[in-house]
């Protein structure tokens, strides 16, 4: 592919010239790069992981996950609770996205405006940035052909529990129903950043470095603000799976962080920049997810088709009493989807009591929350002998919240038939009834309690008003640099309660239009 470089493309040393350089290819580098390069804005986007091709996926999860998962989705956070669930592709996590495609609640928006001060970002700035992604991308709602069993079941129980509920706005063409949408869809039909504007930026001339690592920033100092002069990128051996000694020296007008939640922050520290701003790497979430397991009298073939057509609202904003005590909410429910390995590493049993579960995993069904961490309760990024340190949120308020999730959950999955329900703590709890929900009441949820995923990440590099509260301002850029920029759900101050995907495309197209103000 003519604007496609890849490991074995490199010299041992070699130099890039461009107007911007964008490390990271998910939703927000994909996005961005493609509306300034459709712009004339001679962009770059460099990747530290592979190029692959939809021709080359085969649906297995473990071949997948090592070719479009950061650390095979085995990294965990510092409590080991939750698998921190991240691409290192091209194309990013949107390769192995469930394709949910929200726009942002104007409640949240209104949030971040009136607390944050975070200018040019409403519903109304906003909107026509998702007209247009929604036709580019193919977003609609899903026909009930696209409604597997569980997901069925979830729009019954809603409406039997009067909990409000809607069809999941969903990125997809053409889609097959094969129920690998986590192994990347063979297909082509899931409408990811690769198949989209990776595709679209490569046939506008933009060029793709993969397997090149961005490492160290080059600055010239100033009385005012640095810039970034260059950036010194390390080749990944991808056959070796390690860095082949060579380097890259790109530079560039403008430098752009899009590495996504888990790592753009991480990538900022190493830098040595901790000092000038202070809260690089704090109010960090990452919508960790709760899940119950749940046996039925028929088959669910909960791994085909799509995997959530169907989402609850219900509970989407947490509530608080008079005295500021939370009472319940702050989360999206959802059907799950796992595939057989992936379920037989979520459940807590060994030995019989497994096999009895996998089994009958045919028949297993189930649901899925994403937490929408209290702003209260936020964790952080660290580095650490050279090494990424992720705390997740906690906090009584954070552990009442995941408690009341799971038991909305097993409420829904016992309404809609289910024989027997598992909570995934590290021991596992099963109820063979919902009068047995009382075993919950003492479950103190302290870390490595639970198992479960964490695949939003946000905040770290919180946008917002000054160095002393924030990383950057509402116009991207890094305080204290001229021409360094984030475009990613890093700078969102708080989680946007529904899948980021959206909003980080929103944000992405937003900073084209601030970028193109000075070089168009």
């Amino acid at each position: 592919m003519k604007n496609l470089f890849e490991w074995k493309d490199y010299s041992e040393t070699q130099l890039i010239r461009t107007k911007v350089c964008i490390i990271g290819s998910g939703c927000g580098g994909a996005t961005l790069a493609r509306e300034l390069q459709s712009a004339g804005v001679d962009t770059i986007i460099l990747e530290k992981g592979g190029h692959y091709p939809t021709s080359s996926f085969d649906n297995w999860e473990l071949n997948m996950a090592a070719k479009v998962s950061a650390e095979r989705n085995l990294q965990m956070d510092q409590q080991y609770q939750a698998n921190l669930v991240s691409g290192n592709n091209v194309g990013g996590a949107s390769v192995h996205y469930w394709a949910d495609s929200y726009r942002t609640p104007k409640d949240r928006l209104e949030l971040w405006e009136n607390n944050f001060g975070i200018k040019y970002h409403t519903l109304a700035d906003l909107s026509p940035y998702w007209d247009l992604l929604e036709t580019r991308l193919s977003v609609h709602e899903p026909k009930k052909e696209y409604y597997n069993a569980m997901n069925l079941k979830m729009k019954s129980g809603a409406k039997a529990l009067s909990w409000s509920g809607h069809p999941v706005p969903q990125a997809r063409k053409n889609c097959q129903k094969s129920g690998h949408c986590m192994q990347g869809c063979a297909f082509g039909a899931k409408q990811s950043q690769l198949v989209t504007h990776i595709e679209d930026f490569m046939n506008l001339g933009g060029r793709v470095y993969a397997d090149l690592e961005a490492d160290l920033f080059h600055i010239n100092d100033s009385s005012t603000e640095k810039s970034i002069r260059s950036l010194k990128g390390l080749v990944i051996d991808r056959e070796k799976g390690r860095k082949s000694g060579k380097t890259i020296e790109v530079f560039a007008d403008k430098f752009i962080v899009a590495a996504g939640g888990f790592h753009s922050s991480a990538f900022l520290l190493k830098q040595g920049w901790k000092k000038e701003l202070p809260v690089l790497g704090e109010f960090f979430g990452m919508n960790a997810s709760p899940m119950v397991h749940a046996i039925f009298d028929e088959n669910m073939f909960t791994y085909r088709n799509i995997p959530a057509a169907f989402g609850v609202d219900e509970f989407r904003t947490a509530r608080f009493d008079s005295k500021n005590q939370y009472v319940e909410g702050g989360y999206m429910l959802m059907a799950n989807q796992l595939q057989p390995g992936t379920f037989a590493s979520m459940i807590p049993f060994v030995g019989e009591k497994h096999f009895e579960w996998m089994r009958l995993f045919n028949q297993v069904g189930g649901t899925i929350g994403w937490i929408d961490d209290l702003t209260g309760e936020l964790g952080n990024i660290k580095i650490e002998d050279k090494n990424r340190v992720v705390t997740p949120p906690d906090g009584p308020n954070t552990r009442k919240q995941m408690l009341d999730l799971i038991k909305k959950q097993i409420i829904i999955n016992f309404k809609v038939g289910a024989k027997k329900v598992l909570v995934p703590t590290v021991t596992g709890i099963e109820l063979n009834s919902l009068n047995e929900i009382t075993k919950l009441d003492n479950l103190k949820l302290t870390p490595h309690s639970l198992l479960m995923a964490a695949p939003h990440p946000f905040g770290g590099c919180r946008m917002g008003k000054d160095s002393k509260t924030s990383v950057v301002d509402y116009r991207h850029k890094v305080h204290g640099f001229k021409n360094l920029y984030i475009s990613d759900s890093s700078v969102f101050p708080t989680g946007p309660s529904v899948d980021p995907s959206f909003t980080i495309m929103a944000f992405s197209m937003r900073l084209s239009d601030f970028l193109k103000e000075e070089l168009v």
